[in-house]
């Protein structure tokens, strides 16, 4: 069968799921999957809706059954869906119920392994009678830079019915699925967070026409040796937003706008002034590095113009000063990255108090060496170092979002809160 490109239309607003679903087909997109979080929020309505305006495409209702598998398969099937989803971990005797529905109402049926790959329970599935089998990376699993395909290979020489993968599928790995086995590969944020729905889609079936990987600069997850790139593409806000609203570190302030700092910690507890061992940690600094200073809050500076040309020498991200900083003009005009709490015209002495690299707190946030640190205008941001991919990932997967939502506001002349229907979501 010739490679099926399903879209995932994951979104909690039918109206925004309704868009993209029209580019996506102008796009040739294959498949419509009404995803988990639009039945959750719209109920089988958003079938019925679908099924309306597209009367001639394969709708899959992807309500991941666990339980009752009769009367859900029925409802999808009377909603005008033509594929429903049951979960690979339910129990054996809920997938065959869903199988048995699934003749009976004329609705084919695909079983969904997005935690469990065991062989002998996958092969079930076809023994059983499922019409499709999907390998699932979930999203959540994602943001640790997870990926289908090792096991995908794997099952698509295991089984002969068709095999469709999910999980951050996007123009540059599509091609690396369908040479693992998938006959449906389902294509989720590539598409739907894209700016226009069409061009994504349209990519995605020529890589895989023509076999290639074709570049792309959002929609896949870093792990740790392509976080740097990562984060220069976010902004503070992006991060905290992607971490459930995470706090800042506050009372700094950055000396110019447009200011982007990015870089692992070398941190530094001093005393008021004293300036000896931020100058020592300079030393200490690989390049991209970020110096945070722990200087009590308070002046005289411990940071200036010499120390500044002395970081730019060792390649030094930026510093930030929990205490006072001086000669902003001329470090404003070597722009480099700098937050601090305070201006003086004062320096301190290099009396050599304090340490290099040990655990500090600033405004209540610990910084541990090698933590990553994000600062722009909105303000600076920690990144724990053992949480660094997980919380670089869920900010780009923010990122993407506000880009789509942004063109969807200007596109439609629209307002956000139009966009994302915001009355819906109050409490009453």
């Amino acid at each position: 069968m010739a490679i099926i490109v399903q879209v995932a239309l994951d979104f909690v607003d039918l109206h925004r799921a309704v868009k993209v679903a029209r580019e996506a087909i102008e796009g040739g997109v294959d498949w419509l999957e009404i995803g988990t979080p639009l039945i959750k929020s719209e109920g089988m309505n958003a079938v019925r809706h679908l099924r309306k305006l597209f009367p001639g495409v394969t709708l899959v209702a992807d309500m991941k059954i666990m339980d009752a598998g009769r009367a859900e398969v029925e409802m999808a099937a009377k909603a005008g869906a033509n594929i429903a989803v049951v979960m690979g971990e339910a129990s054996d005797a809920t997938i065959r119920e869903c199988i048995q529905a699934g003749k009976n109402y004329g609705i084919k049926i695909c079983v969904d392994f997005i935690n469990t790959h065991e062989n002998e329970r996958v092969m079930n599935g076809e023994k059983w009678g499922a019409d499709y089998i999907s390998i699932h990376t979930a999203i959540d699993e994602q943001m640790s830079g997870k990926t289908p395909v090792g096991i995908l290979q794997e099952i698509c020489s295991q089984v002969k019915i068709p095999v469709a993968v999910a999980g951050g599928i996007n123009s540059e790995n599509v091609i690396d699925m369908v040479n693992a086995g998938a006959s449906i590969v389902i294509v989720g944020g590539y598409i739907t967070k894209s700016k226009n729905a069409r061009v994504a889609t349209e990519s995605i079936k020529d890589a895989i026409r023509e076999n290639r990987k074709i570049p792309t600069v959002f929609f896949k997850r870093v792990i740790h040796e392509n976080i740097r790139d990562a984060l220069m593409k976010l902004s503070a806000a992006n991060v905290s937003d992607g971490s459930h609203r995470a706090e800042s570190i506050t009372g700094l302030s950055p000396i110019y706008s447009g200011i982007k700092l990015v870089g692992k910690a070398v941190t530094v507890r001093t005393y008021p002034g004293d300036w000896a061992k931020p100058v020592e940690a300079i030393d200490s600094a690989e390049e991209g590095d970020v110096i945070i200073i722990d200087a009590g809050g308070t002046g005289p500076a411990v940071w200036g113009e010499l120390a500044t040309h002395s970081a730019l020498q060792k390649k030094v991200s930026g510093v930030v000063i929990h205490g006072a900083l001086r000669d902003v003009a001329e470090i404003r005009e070597l722009h480099f990255p700098a937050f601090t709490k305070m201006v003086t015209p004062t320096a301190g002495e290099p009396k050599g108090l304090g340490e290099i690299n040990v655990p500090i707190r600033i405004s209540g946030i610990l910084i541990n060496p090698g933590d990553w640190i994000i600062g722009d205008d909105d303000g600076l941001m920690v990144i724990p170092l053992a949480e660094a991919d997980v919380m670089v990932n869920y900010g780009m997967d923010c990122l993407e979002r506000e880009n789509r939502i942004r063109e969807e506001i200007i596109s439609e002349k629209s307002s956000l809160g139009k966009v994302i229907d915001v009355l819906k979501w109050e409490k009453r």
